[in-house]
This record gives C-alpha cells, structure tokens and sequence, in this order.
C-alpha cells in the first residue's frame, strides 16, 4: 500500500523552539544534554502548570526537543505509517502538506530516492487496531528490508473516554478505556520486540504522543466547532487525560526501547488557547495555529511541524 506522493519540498521547522540541529546557520541553541528536557525546550512556558509528565524521571532519554532518543536509526530501506487520522490526513490541508508526505520526502533525502513508503493508518483508528489490522496489513509477512514504524495514535481513545463520560458514564468507566488503550498500545509496541524473527532487517519505532487542541486551559469551546459537536466546554479532565496518556506512552517507549515524539509539548501554545496570556503554554502574541477548524486535526503549519519533529528524532 504504498502513499500518496510526498511534498516537492523539505519541511522546514516553523517552531523557534530551541531543539539540536545539524545546521551550524540555524539560530536554534544546541540541544544540551546536561541541562534537564524543561530547561533545554520549554524555559518560555509553564511545563509544570501544564502537567507535562516527567518524562526523566520515568526513565525517558530525550535527543533533541522533539523527542526521545532510544534508537539509532539508520539505513532505513522502508517507512510504514500506522495510526489514525492525523498520519492519514484530513482537508482542509492538501494531501502534499500532509506530514507523512512531508515526512516521506526529507527521508528520501536522507536515506535515498528508492526508500519504499507504505501507508497503513486509518481516518478513526484507535490503539486496538493495530495488532488486528494495520500491522497485519503492513507486515503480511516476515520484512529482509531495515524498517522504519511512524504514527500517531490515542486521540480517538481519548475521545472515547470522554464520551462514556458525557454519556452518563463514571470517571472510573472513562479512566477504564484509558487503560484499555494503554493496554493496546503496549501490546502493539513490545509485538514489534518480541517478534525479532519477523525483521531481520531490524524495525526502529518512533510513536508521538497525544496532543490537545486547548493548550491545557481545558476550554474546548475556545474553538467553535467543539459545541457543534458536542465536546464544548470547560473540561480540565481531557488535559488531565491527556497527560496519563503522555505518561503511559512515555513509560511504553522506556520498556521497549521505541521512541516518542513529543508533540503534545511542541503543539502547546499553537491550539485555540494560546492567546490567552494566563496560559502556561502561552508563547507571547502572534502564536501561529497548528490546529484546523476541526478543532482535533493539524493545520498545514501543523503538519509542518510534525514532521519536521518526526526528523528530528530520527536525525538524533
């Protein structure tokens, strides 16, 4: 199942966050391992106000802001993508801003013109369809071929959890569906370790974590759509949610040696809180949108972004 075709141009990084850089004329500091993840990437925001999870403390070793570096990837010979609707790619944005077609073209470069990209994500999909469908459908069969796993994943699960709850359902009924997704999403990852004989190539992993569109304010009315939907709101429990999400990801990509984008983290102060100055992602006016008018899906400048950090933690 090979992709859509890929962008005619390399992402650039519209973040100014301060992240490692092979390009000695990009004004981003260096990546400095001594100093913590915080003090290197997120000194012009509140990461404890916001509920970043300590992704240190539970063992995680960061290569660059945009990620962890568990991995060394290299000599990739084919890209799978697996996950949901933010790796498929929605409209507004045209099919070649998608990330994963941004993503595909600056792996071209580096790893040559013939890497084969194949696509198995699916608009809706949840962690509990990876082992049943997108990674048999991916992988019929044992890979020679060096691999390289990209996707997004877990939103929908969220989604989910919130629904029982705004169905009648308890919290504990909601928390159990995160568990569940959890459950699933480590099943999916330790297959791809436990199953050594299926890649003699070697697979590397590289998973992002869960964003939220609020820039944890918790006000999903800040974008309108969400009451057309019905997930307006004031609802401190979805960033709440989220951030178990990050930590049980974070805790996944330690155990089994995958690594995990931190997009969540890249994504606060770009959703539909990030003009509000109380904020503790509040990045100062002019904060550009990542988020379309869907409320849960990348903007262009969004799927931007993505895949510049996708980059990154394979570059580190």
């Amino acid at each position: 199942m090979a992709c859509t075709a890929p962008a005619d141009k390399p992402p650039t990084d519209p973040t100014g966050s301060p992240q490692d850089t092979a390009d000695s004329g990009d004004p981003r500091p260096t990546y400095d391992p001594s100093l913590s993840l915080a003090a290197n990437c997120w000194a012009d925001i509140d990461p404890i106000a916001a509920g970043f999870p300590d992704y240190e403390g539970l063992g995680a070793v960061a290569g660059s802001c945009s990620g962890t570096h568990h991995q060394d990837i290299r000599d990739i010979e084919r890209v799978v993508f697996l996950g949901d609707s933010v790796t498929a790619g929605t409209p507004p944005t045209q099919i070649e801003d998608f990330y994963r077609n941004q993503l595909a073209e600056g792996l071209r470069e580096r790893f040559g013109a013939d890497l084969v990209i194949d696509d198995c994500s699916r608009y809706g999909a949840r962690t509990d369809d990876y082992l049943p469908e997108q990674i048999p459908g991916c992988f019929p069969e044992p890979e020679e071929r060096r691999t390289l796993v990209v996707a997004t994943n877990g939103g929908n699960d969220l989604f989910a959890a919130a629904e029982v709850v705004l169905e009648g359902g308890t919290e504990v009924e909601g928390l159990a569906v995160l568990e569940r997704a959890v459950d699933h999403h480590r099943e999916a990852m330790q297959w791809f370790r436990d199953h050594p004989e299926h890649f003699p190539g070697g697979v590397d992993i590289v998973m992002a974590n869960v964003y939220e569109f609020t820039d944890t304010t918790g006000n999903l009315s800040g974008c309108e759509l969400a009451d057309t939907f019905g997930i307006g709101g004031e609802v401190d429990s979805v960033v709440i949610a989220t951030q178990y999400l990050n930590a049980e990801w974070a805790k996944i990509a330690v155990e089994t040696q995958t690594d995990m984008l931190f997009m969540n983290e890249g994504f606060c102060g770009h959703g539909y809180g990030r003009d509000d100055a109380t904020g503790p992602c509040y990045r100062g006016p002019g904060a550009e949108l990542w988020f379309d008018p869907t409320c849960i899906h990348p903007s262009t400048a969004g799927h931007t972004a993505i895949a510049q950090m996708f980059l990154d933690v394979v570059d580190h």
